[in-house]
């Protein structure tokens, strides 16, 4: 898996720009959001009640794996 659920969120946006996308079709606004610069996608994800699995899924799915 290329994006873990210990990245922080705008290491994620700022790397694989493809996820913004990802994240706010789930539900997470997270490019606007302040807390995205010190939260990582686990707790993204559970102070949004958003499926972690799914999310990460998603994100991984528009990646380029190596």
């Amino acid at each position: 898996m290329t994006i873990t659920k210990d990245m922080s969120i705008m290491e994620v946006v700022q790397k694989y720009p493809d996820t913004i996308e990802v994240f706010m079709n789930s539900g997470m606004g997270c490019v606007g959001c302040a807390a995205a610069h010190f939260e990582n996608i686990e707790q993204g994800a559970l102070a949004h009640g958003i499926d972690l699995d799914g999310l990460m899924k998603g994100l991984n799915d528009v990646v380029p794996q190596a």
